[in-house]
């Protein structure tokens, strides 16, 4: 063949890739642009500027609605503001458009055992482990699965495998010792706690484990260092009311009835319809002449009907979650 009849064939193929060759050129140069919007919103989402990263997944996804991390994000972003359905719609849309990336799928049934829609989530965790059963992620979905479930064995089956594939899991760590604390096996919730406590940065222990610990210690009669455990987690998370009210039921539990009404009042102006804090206000004031008014917490004699106020032993609470 001539270099002429090369030529001709050249000439006559150009026009037709026509506008769908320039079409997919365009297309390409998007698809690059929001993938590169995505990634700047998964930065400013782990830098936990979350109002940023939503703006820019959302720039990315009018530029290309197919980017499964966009909206992967996009849900995120929407799920820590608690727009939850709308979430929930991005992140299914994100599991779709990924071919069903395992760990989407995982991040979605946590989602959905969120909402306690418990066999959708346990339907995501099947699904996660048939596409990968290496994903840590995916045993602990099908840990937090078993454990709503009620299955206590199951679900610490469960979370020691996802702890045998990444050693490193505080929120399954976290799950383990809980566990352990229904089963009353407190040297075990310790020991877990202090794996978990060698692995985190100076400052870094999250108020839930100085709940934990301080609850196990308390269970061991060692009430001196639970004590010192649930100042901790005082100080760690200053806004919520929880650790006020552990305090508050060592003190009661220990006798000092007067010393656990400051814990106490500070526990009802975080959070004045709490049951716990209302009955504990009750025990206080069956027990002793209150310093506080009992009244002051709105509505307390209806939330607490009469055959509950001594259903617990004084100064009792349940397993931090």
């Amino acid at each position: 063949m001539t270099l002429a009849v090369w030529i001709g064939i050249g000439i006559i193929a150009i026009p037709s890739l026509g506008c769908r060759g320039i079409g997919r050129y365009g297309e390409s140069r998007q698809s690059i642009a929001a993938r590169r919007l995505s990634r700047q919103g998964h930065e400013a989402m782990h830098a936990g500027q979350w109002e940023i990263a939503e703006g820019l997944f959302t720039n990315a996804l009018d530029l290309a609605k197919n980017d499964d991390r966009a909206h992967w994000g996009l849900a995120e972003s929407l799920w820590h503001r608690g727009e939850r359905q709308a979430a929930l719609r991005h992140m299914e849309a994100a599991v779709r458009l990924s071919a069903a990336d395992p760990k989407l799928i995982s991040r979605l049934g946590k989602m959905y055992l969120e909402l306690g829609r418990l066999e959708e989530a346990k339907r995501q965790s099947e699904l996660a482990l048939e596409a990968d059963r290496e994903l840590p992620e995916s045993w602990a979905l099908q840990g937090d699965c078993l454990l709503q479930a009620g299955d206590h064995e199951g679900a610490l089956a469960a979370y020691h495998q996802a702890l045998a594939l990444q050693p490193e899991f505080p929120e399954v760590q976290l799950q383990v010792a809980e566990l352990y604390g229904i089963q009353g096996r407190y040297d075990r919730l310790l020991a877990t706690l202090d794996r978990l406590q060698d692995n985190l940065v100076d400052g870094g222990c999250p108020c839930r484990a100085h709940l934990l610990r301080g609850y196990a210690l308390q269970r061991l009669d060692r009430f001196e260092e639970a004590k010192v455990c649930y100042e901790a987690g005082i100080r760690t998370a200053p806004d919520n009311a929880e650790p006020h009210l552990y305090l508050a039921a060592l003190l009661l539990e220990q006798g000092h009835r007067e010393a656990a009404q400051t814990p106490l009042r500070a526990a009802i102006e975080l959070a004045p319809s709490s049951p716990e804090a209302i009955e504990l206000a009750h025990q206080i004031h069956d027990l002793t002449t209150p310093v506080m008014e009992v009244d002051q917490i709105a509505e307390a004699p209806q939330q607490i009907p009469a055959n509950e106020k001594t259903a617990r032993a004084p100064g009792s609470l349940e397993l931090p979650r």
